[in-house]
């Protein structure tokens, strides 16, 4: 008897202050995702980017593909870059070992994300990019792939061994799961890129050749 009474009142006291709308909610809703560790720091045993940063990279990396192929169209590419992985707010992200015993409902998860929201046109987007039958969807599938490759590139930097493990699987995601041939010439590049080049040739001993004197 207790316990009713006490979820009555529960129930009274959120629905008198909940909003009409989910917004501001959704709004803390992914941003919890900065609390999300990926899934493969399991076996890593290292940090690694955050979900936030996995998707900001994925936006970049795949309108530099789109630039290099023919017909994208860049907006909608953002806008499935910035929800390929936003179900994970309510599922988390499963490694590639526990997707071999979990399967997800990642479509309730969207499905409840977006209720309540202005953004519940997301959640077509988002079925658009799953579908994979259109040059933006494999254009941002390619994006999430090469972005594993920048990250292990930036690991092995700090001294992972993993992305030499994995390089027979890595180089099987390049030959049979890019879509296009500009993600394959971008994940061949990166093959012998240095992550460390972009601050050392453009560090103040370069920039300004009369600093320290």
């Amino acid at each position: 008897m207790m316990s009713c009474g006490f979820s009555k009142y529960v129930s009274f006291v959120y629905t008198d202050v909940m909003p009409q709308s989910r917004d501001i909610e959704f709004l803390y809703e992914i941003g919890s995702l900065n609390n999300v560790d990926r899934s493969w720091r399991q076996h890593l045993a290292m940090k690694c980017a955050t979900v936030p940063e996995h998707t900001m990279r994925v936006i970049w990396l795949a309108l530099l593909i789109a630039r290099q192929e023919t017909g994208a169209d860049e907006d909608l590419i953002i806008k499935m870059a910035m929800v390929h992985d936003i179900a994970e707010t309510r599922v988390s992200d499963l490694s590639y070992i526990q997707k071999v015993y979990v399967t997800p409902d990642e479509n309730r998860a969207v499905s409840d994300l977006f209720a309540g929201t202005v953004f519940g046109d997301f959640e077509n987007i988002l079925k658009k990019y799953d579908a994979r039958d259109s040059l933006e969807a494999k254009i941002v599938k390619d994006a999430d792939n090469l972005d594993v490759e920048i990250e292990l590139k930036e690991l092995e930097e700090r001294g992972s061994k993993l992305s030499q493990k994995w390089a027979a699987t890595r180089r099987i995601v390049r030959d049979k799961k890019l879509y296009t041939d500009s993600a394959r010439t971008i994940w061949d590049e990166l093959q012998t890129s240095d992550p460390a080049d972009w601050h050392l040739t453009s560090n103040k001993w370069y920039k300004m050749p009369d600093t320290g004197r």
